[in-house]
């Protein structure tokens, strides 16, 4: 079973039809919408401010969200797919887009709607990342826009994916 501890009196909030990897752990001041996927070895420690994430997110084995004190808040718009191992500290990721496995996204950063983070990339803080483009590289710049029909389409599979992963664990649990 998921770890939930309340902190400084927030006790997180977990939406319906929400999975919990029995090691994710989820701290403080945290609300996460319906249908996501908090996956193995994930920590949202909203211990020092608050972390939002809307209904549909996935977040994948091993990422790490954290925030500044009374500096930085997290927040995830719906169908947002955050890959194996991402740290984000601080950042707006708006409605689906897509965080590439091993990436950092630091404070004040804002991802566009449909944008996408290529694996490996460490977004600077106070970056702009704008809706419908791809950022790559250490630190991330912009690459191109991509189609936003195509980036839509790719995206939404992924969290569609990982909606239908998590409901193979759930089975198990019945």
């Amino acid at each position: 079973m998921a770890l939930i501890k309340s902190v400084r009196g927030f006790t997180p909030v977990i939406g319906e039809d929400t999975y919990l990897a029995d090691n994710a752990t989820i701290i403080g001041d945290v609300e996460i919408g319906d249908g996501c996927s908090i996956w193995f070895g994930t920590v949202l420690r909203g211990d020092v401010n608050s972390i939002r994430i809307g209904n549909g997110v996935n977040i994948q084995d091993g990422s790490v969200l954290h925030t500044l004190y009374q500096k930085s808040t997290i927040e995830i718009g719906n169908n947002v797919s955050i890959g194996h191992n991402v740290t984000i500290h601080g950042a707006k990721i708006c409605d689906g887009a897509l965080i590439g496995m091993g990436s950092v996204v630091l404070d004040h950063v804002v991802v566009g709607e449909g944008a996408i983070i290529a694996a490996g990339s460490v977004v600077l803080s106070k970056t702009i990342v704008e809706p419908g483009s791809i950022y790559a590289g250490v630190p991330a710049r912009f690459v191109k826009k991509v189609d936003p029909e195509q980036a839509k389409e790719i995206n939404q599979k992924i969290a569609n994916n990982y909606h239908m992963y998590a409901s193979w664990y759930q089975e198990e649990e019945e």
